[in-house]
């Protein structure tokens, strides 16, 4: 049998890289001073294993094939977008076979890469909890971009079997789970379907895996445009409500907003909370909240819980 020692459920940002603050009292600082301090409860904790739960920006998937969840069993490589940590990242190969296994038991139809390409999603929040340390990782990716998503109901019932899996996993001994998502923030829209989106860059989120280091190019100079906006859209009201849910263990008025009343109240980008409600519901506690910051020039809410020790 295995023990989820906790769980650590953070926001990440290209901006977190970019733009980072020069001290606590600049935006960002509380957020990233509060993300040193559980590296170092980490540390401590000294887990054999983590398991990633993240969304990929169109780094590695597209929609000439769109997985809504995919899991990482033998490589993983970092994209190296916006500062991130590029090249080879330790999986843990023997637990993804086994949460693979778990998970498809339990009617879940996850898409398989023995190479997998993660990107700032996943990446930075990594590096922030394991403290820059190689911690053997498994990568789940999330779809939180636009249809296939799962429903944030699917998402839940995924994270318990998730937990289960693990839990029943022989030999894999202390895992923690890093959930990385993200809060309110408006987005360009990320749907093929939508008739505003703009040729070249629908061409782009479908095609865009013919060469991903020419999209990547072409778009991380928009991206990085969009930082240091202290007038930036964030819902921050939002944002502290649906981190006193995830507080609470309340999910259902979360859930009940459906993915219209999502993005009404936390725009394009707020799909991306999916990764939390997959890590609450796999360590089954409340989340405790110690940092959160509406960091516009960041354009996102910040926010990062943990809870430690669940059996």
């Amino acid at each position: 049998m295995s023990e989820i020692v906790g769980l650590v459920a953070l926001s990440h940002s290209p901006f977190a890289t970019l733009l980072p603050p020069d001290g606590p009292e600049q935006p960002g600082g509380r957020f990233l001073a509060e993300a040193a301090r559980l590296s170092r409860t980490v540390a401590r904790l000294a887990p054999d294993a983590v398991v990633v739960i993240g969304p990929d920006h169109f780094h590695a998937n597209f929609y000439d094939a769109m997985p809504p969840f995919l899991i990482g069993v033998e490589q993983a490589v970092g994209f190296g977008d916006f500062d991130s940590r590029a090249g080879a990242l330790p999986v843990a190969g023997e637990l993804a076979w086994s949460v693979y296994d778990g998970l498809t038991r339990e009617g879940f139809d996850l898409s398989l890469s023995y190479s997998l390409t993660v990107d700032h999603g996943l990446v930075q929040s990594y590096e922030m909890v394991c403290g820059g340390t190689d911690i053997p990782m498994v990568p789940l990716v999330v779809n939180t971009a636009a249809p296939p998503l799962p429903t944030m109901e699917r998402c839940i019932a995924f994270g318990r079997a998730l937990g289960d899996t693990l839990r029943d996993s022989g030999g894999a001994g202390r895992v923690l789970v890093i959930a990385s998502g993200g809060l309110s923030h408006w987005l360009p829209s990320n749907d093929p379907r939508d008739p505003a989106m703009a040729e070249d860059r629908r061409h782009s989120v479908i095609h865009g895996r013919e060469d991903a280091r020419a999209f990547a190019a072409a778009r991380e100079p928009r991206v990085r445009a969009m930082g240091g906006d202290p007038h930036a859209h964030v819902n921050s009201a939002w944002d502290r409500w649906f981190l006193k849910q995830l507080g609470t263990g309340e999910l259902e008025p979360v859930t009940a907003l459906g993915d219209g009343g999502l993005e009404e109240q936390a725009g394009s980008g707020g799909h991306e909370i999916r990764t939390w409600l997959i890590g609450q519901a796999a360590v089954r506690a409340p989340l405790v909240w110690t940092a959160y910051e509406p960091v516009p020039e960041w354009i996102t809410g910040m926010g990062l819980g943990a809870t430690f020790e669940v059996h």
